[in-house]
Order: C-alpha cells, then structure tokens, then sequence
C-alpha cells in the first residue's frame, strides 16, 4: 500500500503539473485496485499462517498469544489498509489535503474512542483493540472513498481506469519501491530489534517498544510535513516552475530541522514522565525506554531534515536517491551496526542503535541533495536559455 500510494502521488503531481488529469486518474485506479488485490492476499495468507508469521516477527513465548490476538483481526481490513494509503496519498497529491486529513484523522480519533470501549468494556483486551483498529481503518475508507464515488474529486476513481500500462507501472514501482523498501525495512529491523531486546529481558523488549511508540508522535509530524511538501515540489517540477521548486525545499528543511529540534527538546526535558506513563513500577524497562527516547530525540533534527531530502527525491521522480534514503535508517546504516552495538553496550546498544542509525543517514544525504541540486540548477539555466 505504501509503495502504491508514494509512487502514485509522486507521478500523479508530475502529470496535473503538466495538465494531462486522464492519465492521472488512470494512475489513481490503477494503484487502488492493485493496493486492495494485494491486501487480500495478505489477509488470506496471513490468517492461514498466523503462528509462524507472529513468530518471525518477533513474538516471545509470554506474548505469543497477545502477538495472535491482536492480528486476528488488523489482517481482516488489510485491502482497506492497503487501498487508505493509496486514496490518502492521491488526494494529497491533487491539493485535496482537507479531506486526505478528515479521512485519516477521524479513523485515528474514533480508534482512540473505540479501544477503552473494547479493551475494557468488552473486556476483549488486545484484541479489542486490534478490533477498534480494524473498526476505525474501514470507517477511513468509506470517508475517503466518498469524494470519489460522488464525483467531488479532481480525479476519477473507476474501474474502467484501471491500466497497468508499461509507464505507468514503471513510474509507481521504482518511485514508489523507496516507501515499500523502507517499511518492509522496518518490518526486519524491528524482528532483529525484539529478538536482542527479549533475549536481555521482557523489561528491555517492553521498553524499546514503548520508545518505539512514544517516538512515532515527533516520526509521524515530520512524515505529516514531509508528505505535504512532496506534492508541491512534484507539481511545480512538472509545471516547470523550478524557482518553486527551490523555494519549496529550502522552506520545508528549515521547518523540519528546527520543528524536529523543538520536539526533541520536549522529548529530552519529559523522557522520564513519558516513559513512566507504561513502564508502572518496573525499573528496567524505565531505564531503558527513557534512555532509547532521549538518544532518538537528539537526533531527531537530523532524522527530520533527511525525511525532507527523501521526499525531494520523491517528487521529483529520483527513484534511486529516494531508495538509498529511505532504505538507510533501518537497513544500510542500521542493520551493520545492531549486533556490534548490542554485543558492546548489551540493553543501551539496542536502546541506542536507531540514533546512531539516524547520524549515519547523514552521510548518504548529503551527495544526494548535492546532486538533486545540480539537477534543478541545470533545469533552471535550460529554462532561461
């Protein structure tokens, strides 16, 4: 879903740039039908092997019930999963931000609503929630679907749309692999993560978990920002108004470093009291969370400023740069440096590796700005020629 819906926007921003609004909407069906095709493979193979796939995903003996659970049901709205991100990400893409943000953040909200209710008054524990998550998922679906099926979009959803032409496949595929690459990534490095953190102990899996959640508020804003940039830069390339293109980035990079060293500032001040809110009494997982929350937080100006590099490349079709970005936080710089951290520090090399992976992701950003610049530059010297 993610790849379809990144690959999608990027192309989707490019061809209204250059007015051609019939193959975008031909990009849009083509994506939407593939994104739910491919969730209900999932759903399928998935419910067929729940066990072993819980198992690879890290699941310890104690939790393997929990693991089971809670993905009973989220498997159940995966072709709805798959087809939000796909309608969330084009109708970004043709400036409808408004309704991308009621669709997805109405689901959010009435997940907040529905997990005490299932959890708690239904007595169904996780897999109430995973119940409310399923619930809210496919609510999301049928708010961001209705612009489509009512005609209200710039786009046309339809069937009769759906073309996997040759260019069109190509452009969402090599685009839209950096997004797939990053989550399927991030799928491993967090099976490697809970294998070294519950071979220490439950405490230190419980608490690198938590971090991992506690981090996804600062992760999911610079991703928020990072994702309306990406549409802009995208439709002014394909307009050929490269002095926006320009503007766009060097607006969007300085918010996201000096938001990302705002947030980090408050996640450094109150790591102890965010932590202390799911850790109770035991001591370890607090010590352990706190610590993975604070080396995050510090680098986290940098995580936000290579999001917006990432996204550059994004828009402006670079499939490479953006594969390289996007596959280096959890793979190229983290997975060389996971076990040697581990087997060095023990509970803070786990707690302290998505940091480090995070300063290392500097070194590819870097050359790859420099060489989207030269690009750009290049663009505008043939414009005024």
């Amino acid at each position: 879903g993610s790849m379809l819906a990144m690959g999608a926007n990027s192309y989707i921003a490019r061809l209204l740039g250059k007015n051609d609004d019939k193959k975008a909407s031909q990009v849009l069906s083509t994506a939407f039908f593939s994104a739910f095709a491919i969730g209900a493979a999932l759903l399928t193979f998935g419910s067929v092997f729940m066990v072993p796939m819980v198992r690879l995903l890290g699941a310890t003996p104690t939790c393997e019930q929990y693991s089971i659970d809670y993905a009973t049901y989220v498997l159940m709205a995966a072709p709805f999963m798959a087809c939000n991100f796909v309608m969330n990400q084009c109708l970004r893409s043709e400036g409808s931000a408004t309704l991308s943000m009621v669709g997805m953040g109405f689901g959010g909200i009435l997940n907040c609503v529905l997990d005490p209710i299932f959890i708690f008054g239904f007595d169904m524990g996780v897999a109430g929630a995973s119940l409310a998550t399923a619930i809210s998922k496919v609510v999301s679906f049928c708010i961001l679907i209705f612009p489509y099926i009512t005609r209200r979009s710039l786009l046309h959803l339809s069937i009769r749309n759906f073309k996997p032409a040759r260019d069109i496949v190509t452009e969402v595929v090599t685009v839209g692999s950096s997004s797939m690459f990053r989550s399927g990534l991030a799928v491993v490095a967090g099976i490697l993560l809970n294998t070294l953190a519950g071979d220490i102990s439950d405490s230190v899996l419980a608490g690198i978990g938590v971090c991992t959640k506690i981090m996804m508020f600062p992760f999911s804003i610079i991703l928020g920002f990072g994702n309306g940039f990406q549409p802009v830069v995208g439709f002014n390339w394909g307009a050929k108004r490269y002095d926006r293109v320009k503007e766009a980035y060097r607006f969007s990079s300085r918010v996201a470093f000096w938001g990302g060293a705002l947030m980090a500032a408050f996640c450094i001040l109150f790591a102890d009291q965010l932590i202390v809110l799911f850790a109770g009494t035991d001591g370890d997982m607090r010590c352990i969370g706190a610590f993975a929350i604070i080396t995050q937080a510090i680098a986290l100006p940098i995580h936000a400023w290579v999001a917006i590099v990432n996204m550059y490349c994004v828009g402006l079709g670079n499939a490479k740069g953006a594969l390289a970005l996007s596959t280096a936080r959890q793979g190229s710089c983290f997975l060389p440096i996971l076990y040697p951290l581990a087997w060095i520090f023990d509970a803070y090399g786990v707690g302290s590796v998505q940091a480090a992976a995070d300063v290392l992701t500097l070194v590819l950003a870097i050359p790859i700005l420099r060489s989207m610049n030269k690009k750009l530059h290049a663009a505008m010297e043939a414009q005024t020629e």
